[in-house]
């Protein structure tokens, strides 16, 4: 099966990109300057506890700048390495659908007429999307090629009170839904090591993620950072790192339980070196993306192995 990917045994982004518009294609990450209903006392005033005061967009642009000024910033500085490619612009920090419909317009808009950009990645939660914000979204979707991220983290309700994700399974299962019936991809970003959870629990997250009409997927490892709500679990000992051999193995098995049709955005997430408190092994990125390959292949696994039986 690895000859379907070239040389993966999972279909990657940089493969399906590469073989959707020709050529290399890359991300730019953007901070429209909008809030959270999980920070701003809407649903809640601390967020996800994992979340850094960034809304996790620790890598995107500068929010004080332009939405043109980011974008030429961060592709100046792509184009030292990659001076050929086209773009996504990636709308990555806090929730990207939470202000009025004119305003995202005009953000969307300026993003997509910068030049090269090929693609729209707009990073939200399920439970901010409104009719109109569904309308705009299917707008732009006849536009240009468009997919929405919405944060699952984890299938567990139990879990996901501990996160204080700030809604339940139902609410998600409605966006996807929604999304699909416009024809709009969605991509579903999950997280291994969240409290509580041992690995029964994160494979059946993606055996139920599995069951459902996405695209994409996100996997992520828990990362511990200063200045969040999760240090004070940790310091009262109800946090526990990941073993690095342990997430390489759950992200393996977790490949092979996935359709063969949905496209692999992330295999580990990134933390500020000078923000994270652990498991510090996580900083070494294409070590564990090298050892990702090589545990499939060593164990004959490939994606959507498991994908009929949703076994392991």
């Amino acid at each position: 099966m690895q000859e379907l990917w070239g040389d993966k045994r999972y279909l990657s982004l940089n493969y399906f990109l590469r073989h959707k518009f020709g050529e290399k294609v890359f991300k730019i990450s953007l901070d429209a300057g909008f809030s959270c209903p999980n920070r701003d006392g809407t649903i809640s005033k601390g967020g996800c506890i994992f979340c850094s005061e960034r809304g996790s967009g620790d890598f995107s642009g500068n929010r004080n700048f332009s939405i043109t000024k980011q974008f030429k910033d961060i592709k100046a500085i792509m184009n030292k390495k990659w001076p050929q490619g086209k773009y996504i612009a990636y709308f990555q920090a806090y929730t990207n659908t939470y202000a009025s419909v004119d305003v995202l317009r005009e953000k969307y808009q300026e993003a997509i007429d910068q030049d090269g950009v090929v693609g729209l990645a707009i990073a939200t939660r399920p439970d901010c999307l409104e009719e109109e914000v569904l309308d705009l979204l299917e707008e732009f979707n006849n536009k240009i090629y468009l997919w929405v991220e919405l944060g699952l983290q984890t299938s567990k309700d139990s879990t996901a009170k501990i996160i204080n994700r700030g809604y339940n399974l139902d609410t998600f299962e409605k966006a996807v839904k929604d999304l699909r019936k416009r024809n709009i991809e969605v991509v579903v970003h999950t997280i291994f090591g969240l409290p509580g959870e041992d690995e029964d629990a994160m494979l059946n997250t993606i055996k139920y993620v599995s069951t459902l009409d996405i695209q994409g997927i996100k996997f992520h490892l828990l990362h511990l950072m200063k200045d969040t709500p999760l240090v004070k679990l940790y310091e009262n000992n109800r946090l526990r790192f990941l073993a690095e051999e342990d997430y390489i193995k759950l992200v393996c098995k977790s490949i092979a339980i996935l359709p063969q049709n949905v496209v692999i955005h992330r295999l580990t997430g990134d933390s500020p070196r000078d923000l994270l408190i652990g498991p510090m092994w996580s900083l070494k990125k294409w070590e564990i993306l090298n050892a990702i390959d090589r545990y499939m292949e060593d164990n004959n696994l490939y994606q959507g192995l498991y994908f009929s039986t949703n076994t392991l």
